[in-house]
């Protein structure tokens, strides 16, 4: 059993401790662990303090002689100073990167009370076991969420916008703090702007002005195929906006909301489809209303499960939905500020970065080509999007 966890290093637990992680995710107090292995989750990791996604599955005895199987979802989580990728950012800026990234946020989410803020119809998932270690790294042993399969249903769009819109009333600034107090957090929208100063302006802006990144083989050959010959220059003009575009955000109503609200992070149960089960929160200080819903719009966009065509009525959908939810609540916010919000952070976390441009160093073939046509598709979905209100 031991040598099974050993890809877990120091978070394998044996004896009485694997017994209490297996009592608690069967609900069985009297149950006796079985055999055991680690899967690594197969799923991208994008995220600096992520260190690994790896699922324990297991058997385990009853009293009865029954056998029964259960499992459970382990992240690893380290501060930003552990990322092997590091280097990458400039020195002038890496404290600060540091600083900001709240690498404990997903940890301190399980130990608040914000599970009991949400409204009926989102739940976190059940934290089994959470270590901390003394080096800046943490482990949570959770619920492995077992997913209702199959692609989003417009109905589910709108029912996620609608309890987002009733999280983000119920987490206006004037009713909770953030959830993991440091620095300028408490600042409206000061994490959107750290995203937009590192990767938005230091990475995507310059390489979307230099013309060697458009005369790159795949780029100018989905752009030529699609007649998109002026998606560079539309892009460069909105990049002028962002910063009144960042000013007016601010001046919004502002939100503690979920901070990465794409569908990845609202796992629906099989069991439960009407459910949602809310993981990977992110950005912890105010944004303006209706932030959450950039994510919800391009999430399974951005992975290729949902096509760029859909947008359109998903946006319509999800604004309506959001809407509904800030006035079951009691927040007052007009349809007005609400687009502005959303479409305004659109622009400043998703728009600029959607084309793949990290994969121009990489071979190409057909793969490769399909995804820079589908991403420009995206590019200009999103630039026709956010040009209705910026």
């Amino acid at each position: 059993m031991t040598t099974a966890l050993e890809p877990l290093g120091r978070d394998a637990l044996t004896g009485d401790d694997l017994t209490a992680l297996v009592r608690a995710v069967t609900g069985q107090p009297e149950a006796e662990p079985g055999d055991v292995r680690v899967e690594v989750v197969d799923y991208p990791i994008g995220t600096p303090s992520t260190a690994a996604l790896l699922r324990v599955v297991g058997t385990a005895t009853l009293p009865t002689g029954d056998t029964v199987s259960w499992s459970a979802f382990v992240k690893k989580l380290q501060s930003v100073r552990h990322w092997p990728f590091l280097g990458m950012v400039p020195e002038p800026f890496r404290e600060k990167f540091i600083r900001d990234l709240p690498w404990q946020l997903e940890i301190v989410v399980h130990r608040s009370g914000l599970g009991d803020l949400l409204p009926d119809g989102m739940r976190l998932p059940t934290a089994y076991r959470i270590d901390l270690y003394d080096d800046d790294r943490g482990t949570i042993w959770m619920e492995n969420v077992i997913q209702e399969p199959g692609p989003w249903p417009i109905e589910r769009f709108e029912r996620a916008a609608y309890l987002l819109g009733r999280l983000s009333a119920r987490r206006q600034p004037h009713l909770v703090e953030p959830l993991l107090p440091r620095g300028e957090c408490n600042q409206p929208g000061y994490a959107l702007r750290n995203y937009t100063n590192g990767r938005v302006t230091m990475n995507a802006l310059p390489a979307l002005a230099d013309p060697e990144t458009w005369r790159h083989p795949m780029l100018a050959a989905a752009v030529c195929h699609l007649g998109d010959h002026r998606l560079r220059d539309d892009l460069l003009a909105l990049a002028e906006r962002l910063p009144a575009v960042l000013d007016g955000l601010d001046a919004l109503p502002q939100c503690y909301q979920h901070g990465d609200a794409s569908p990845q992070n609202l796992l629906v149960p099989r069991d439960t489809p009407d459910e949602f089960v809310v993981i990977d929160w992110g950005f912890d200080c105010p944004q303006a209303v209706g932030f959450d819903l950039g994510q919800l719009l391009v999430g399974l966009a951005h992975a290729g499960e949902l096509s760029p065509e859909a947008l359109p009525v998903v946006h319509k959908t999800i604004v309506k939905g959001f809407l509904s939810g800030l006035a079951e609540d009691g927040m007052a916010a007009t349809k007005e500020q609400v687009l502005y919000g959303y479409l305004g952070s659109l622009l400043a976390r998703a728009t600029f970065t959607a084309l793949p441009l990290e994969q121009l160093t990489q071979p190409g073939g057909e793969a490769g080509q399909a995804l820079f046509e589908e991403r420009v598709l995206l590019t200009r979905a999103l630039v026709n999007l956010v040009s209705t209100v910026v």
